[in-house]
């Protein structure tokens, strides 16, 4: 019998099959607390994941997971040029940020993030970063957590204003909680309903450049607080909301997967089965450039 060890690599190395209905994950990391390439790859297949964009942490902080670096992304996208993408990543208010991430965007990078790191968002550090996104064409994914990272998140539209020609993927428990109008910016994991017309509803319906990744407890936790809410979100919303795991678990499709309990709201609470495709597959196809 093969260990658990080798059934991970085993499944690693097969050619996976072509899934009848494609998605793409934008949001995962190496090293995810520990996990190792086999069990991101075999996870990610069990998930019915078609590509997945890798995210690497910056030169001085692990994203607060050990996730792995740019050099890491970049090793696991040659290795499977037909599941893997990867975005560039760096501390936006060192002297080395902008030669870092065009290394990595000349060698490739279809993004910038995920920028989860304690500066302001109005900033001319983030200024720097949304240039050079505009320069080479590609998103930028932001973690808002309030009085941790991207701090300031009330100042958000005045950046994407600033920067109309640079596209901000929002992300994490601040850009979620904001769905509600009446949000406490220092609650995480708000239960109650939504009121909507929070300062996030707002930068989606009102810039085009503003897109959602729904990943993570956050995501999650923002649908399935209030199903009717959620409904008619997925419906205002269906051309800008990204489908993203950011799940560290080793078994996918068990009770600690985030990123099949997310596929699965989707699923029930999309307004249509066109609406899902979009947010499963086609917005991320589209805006990243991504083949399935």
């Amino acid at each position: 019998m093969l260990s658990r060890r080798g059934f991970l690599l085993t499944l690693a190395a097969a050619v996976p099959a072509r899934a009848a209905e494609p998605i793409i994950d934008i949001h995962q990391h190496t090293n995810y607390s520990g996990r190792s390439d086999a069990e991101l790859i075999a996870h990610q297949r069990e998930m019915g994941i078609s590509r997945t964009v890798l995210l690497p942490a910056g030169s001085r902080y692990a994203l607060a997971a050990g996730a792995g670096g740019n050099d890491t992304v970049v090793a696991i996208a040659r290795q499977y040029p037909e599941e893997y993408r990867f975005f560039a990543n760096e501390l936006p208010d060192i002297p080395e940020a902008r030669q870092v991430l065009e290394k990595y965007l000349k060698l490739g990078a279809i993004g910038i993030g995920e920028q989860k790191f304690p500066v302001h968002i109005d900033s001319p550090s983030i200024d720097v970063v949304a240039g050079i996104a505009q320069e080479f064409q590609v998103p930028v994914l932001l973690h808002f957590e309030h009085n941790n990272y991207n701090l300031g998140f009330v100042d958000l539209p005045k950046v994407v204003a600033r920067h109309s020609k640079t596209i901000f993927i929002g992300h994490a428990q601040t850009w979620w909680g904001n769905i509600d109008k009446n949000h406490n910016q220092a609650e995480m994991y708000p239960k109650t309903p939504v009121t909507p017309g929070g300062i996030t509803d707002r930068l989606l319906s009102d810039f085009a450049n503003v897109y959602g990744d729904m990943s993570a407890g956050s995501g999650l936790n923002s649908m399935l607080r209030d199903d009717d809410h959620a409904r008619d979100f997925l419906r205002r919303h269906q051309d800008k909301l990204l489908f993203g795991s950011d799940c560290s678990d080793r078994k996918a499709n068990g009770p600690d997967c985030l990123g099949s309990k997310i596929i699965a709201a989707i699923r029930r609470l999309a307004p249509d089965k066109k609406a899902e495709r979009k947010i499963l597959c086609d917005n991320a196809s589209h805006l990243l450039k991504i083949r399935v």
